[in-house]
């Protein structure tokens, strides 16, 4: 057997360890791994002396932008900025206009990502007040799994009550696929802003003001109780404080099934570097204190929170900068950025290089059903490879990134150390050499054909709101017999 591509002379990185081996790759699978002496003949050779091999990165939390803000990003280059940055697979968020509210609005998001990704993907299906009965329809279209938001954001999408997100839980558990929450309260936060821009608060710490920590335990817990009864999967975005880790640490030992992000921005910012950058920090849940960060990092660590996803949201710097905090639109890209963030953390002893491969290969993919065909570099797994320098330095430089249309990011001249060098995708050079390859556009495919999630364990199926709704048809059937 004759291999497509034999990678030699690097260092193979799992969550568990880091080993000298060779990797061999055909029809986009990897077929050996072992010695070098040991891979067979192949069409292409890459000589990755003095580099490791990690699991590409899974983002499961990035917003493209496309069908409807294509001024602020595309599909194209998202996942091209993704293929740059050592991502090889990336779940793009509803919040686009139309919202992907509907099997037809995930169709069309579909077609549009199958025409342009660098990278392989997954979309998400909006969970929202007014699509409760769009929900058994888009999970069966095929989308990775839903949304909900349960605080305010770019779009403007109604938060579901409770009682809505109860039955949205009820109806998307037995698919056994995640809803990954924007878990802030929508009351708390609406009531405090109105309260604060009328006091004349315009500043960037307002912002913060406007979202305190309470906002997300408070909807963190929630969300856990609800999904607890249904029997629902739920994971946490962007967790951006130290109090919400007794709530999710809470659910987990209740043995519900939650997982949860963080991103580099609450790792390696905090409330200080607001009087440097002002509105471009504005984010949503925003960043915090210093401690909070302290938080996070041990988290990480230990599992509490169990994947690192970027919250890649651009706006043009029109859009992004203004002196009235409330004025600018939150967000920045970093689909680009979260690797070298995160290898410039493995180099300053933050985190290991097993602990990053866990945090943004091996846990994403096992929490959304795709492991050990995607976050894991072994026989017969899809052979989507960052192969990395440790010791390269560069500095970032937001006019360089892929992201074009809105580059603005408040990492611009951070120094780094650790690079993506080449990305391969299903065994495909998407960037070799630090540069994309253009060719590789529109060879991403949809994750949806290997996922598998475990079967769900459902609670309380017989109160549900369609079991109660059908007691009601039974009676009246019932009556009119009777009759």
């Amino acid at each position: 057997m004759q291999a497509d591509l034999v990678i030699i002379n690097g260092q193979v990185v799992s969550h568990e360890s880091t080993f000298f081996a060779a990797i061999a790759i055909k029809d986009g699978k990897i077929i050996a791994v072992g010695d070098a002496s040991s891979m067979p003949d192949a069409k292409d050779v890459l000589d990755a002396k003095g580099m490791h091999l990690l699991p590409g990165a899974i983002d499961v939390h990035v917003h493209f932008r496309e069908p409807g803000y294509t001024h602020k990003e595309t599909w194209e280059s998202g996942t091209a900025a993704a293929a740059m940055g050592g991502v090889t697979t990336v779940f793009d968020m509803p919040n686009t206009h139309p919202p992907t509210a509907t099997p037809k609005d995930f169709a069309d998001k579909l077609a549009l990502a199958e025409q342009q990704a660098y990278v392989d993907f997954g979309i998400y299906g909006l969970m929202a007040e007014d699509n409760v009965d769009q929900l058994e329809a888009l999970a069966e279209s095929g989308v990775i799994g839903f949304k909900c938001f349960m605080g305010n954001t770019f779009g403007n999408l109604p938060s579901p009550s409770s009682g809505a997100m109860l039955e949205a839980f009820e109806r998307v558990a037995p698919y056994g696929l995640r809803t990954s929450l924007h878990a802030e309260t929508a009351s708390i936060m609406a009531w405090r802003y109105e309260r604060l821009r009328a006091a004349g608060r315009n500043d960037a710490l307002a912002h913060v003001a406007a979202r305190p920590d309470v906002v997300a335990v408070e909807a963190v817990a929630r969300a856990a109780i609800l999904a607890e009864w249904a029997g629902a999967r739920i994971h946490v975005l962007h967790v951006s404080s130290a109090a919400e880790l007794r709530p999710i640490r809470e659910a987990k030992q209740r043995g519900v099934d939650i997982t949860s992000e963080t991103c580099p921005h609450y790792l390696m910012m905090d409330t200080r570097d607001y009087a440097t950058l002002g509105s471009l920090m504005r984010v949503n849940p925003p960043i915090r204190e210093a401690e909070d960060s302290e938080a996070l990092w041990a988290a990480l660590r230990d599992g509490t929170i169990d994947m690192i996803a970027t919250d890649h949201a651009p706006h043009t710097p029109q859009e992004q900068y203004n002196d009235v905090i409330w004025e600018a639109d939150c967000g920045f890209p970093g689909v680009e950025t979260q690797m070298p963030l995160m290898l410039t953390a493995v180099n300053d002893e933050r985190i290991t290089l097993q602990e990053y491969v866990r945090v943004s290969a091996v846990a994403p993919a096992k929490a959304w059903g795709l492991y050990p065909r995607k976050g894991a570099l072994i026989v017969g797994a899809d052979a989507d490879i960052a192969i990395v320098d440790l010791s390269r330095e560069e500095r970032i430089d937001q006019e360089t990134l892929h992201s074009h249309r809105a580059r603005a990011t408040p990492f611009h001249d951070w120094p780094v150390k650790g690079m993506p060098v080449h990305t391969l995708v299903r065994g495909r050079f998407a960037m070799r050499d630090r540069q994309l390859q253009v060719q590789s556009k529109g060879t991403g495919l949809s994750v949806k054909r290997v996922q598998s999630m475990p079967v769900a364990q459902l609670h309380n199926t017989h109160k549900t709101l369609a079991a109660e709704i059908a007691k009601a048809s039974v009676e009246q059937g019932e009556t009119a017999h009777v009759d």
